[in-house]
């Protein structure tokens, strides 16, 4: 099934039914080592690990990483579709993610500091046939649609409930 194809369907079965929008995901972790984490979501697995300077033995990405990963892969998505959507097309698209964080926030050595990114830069190279000012417009739509970005950029509401220990 062609891209513009699962679009029109998608477009459809929204426009018939609006609770077709609706999507939710899920990740499920459990700590298998000093620092090591098995996540499932849905039928995927994979590690999350800190390198040994964060007590961890390097076996996968940390999770700061896999945040700038999701980020940096929604993003050439979210090209993609808007591309197809704006029928801009490119011949190439690399996306580097880098983000600043300062461990004293998630050690508690000051609690001044944030224990997050204090700042995260995008770059994506978009090389192909279009002038400059279609992929400005591309890039305007990616950003306004990109939901991981906009993960990065707003207050999402989080709840956390503990089960008893026993």
């Amino acid at each position: 099934m062609s891209l513009t194809t699962l679009i029109a369907d998608t477009r459809k079965a929204v426009t018939d039914d609006s609770s077709n929008a609706q999507a939710v995901f899920s990740a499920q972790g459990t700590l298998v080592g000093v620092t090591e984490v098995d996540v499932r979501t849905g039928a995927h697995t994979f590690k999350v690990d800190e390198p040994p300077a964060l007590g961890g033995e390097d076996v996968a990405a940390n999770p700061v990483q896999y945040a700038l990963a999701s980020l940096g892969s929604c993003q050439a998505i979210t090209y993609r579709f808007w591309a197809e959507q704006l029928g801009i097309a490119f011949d190439s698209l690399t996306v580097r993610v880098e983000g600043d964080l300062d461990i004293r926030g998630f050690f508690g050595f000051d609690d001044t500091v944030r224990p997050g990114f204090t700042a995260v830069r995008v770059h994506v190279a978009v090389n192909g046939p279009e002038s400059a000012e279609r992929y400005q417009q591309l890039a305007d739509a990616v950003d306004e649609h990109c939901p991981v970005l906009d993960l990065f950029r707003n207050t999402v509401p989080v709840t956390r409930s503990a089960a008893p220990a026993g």
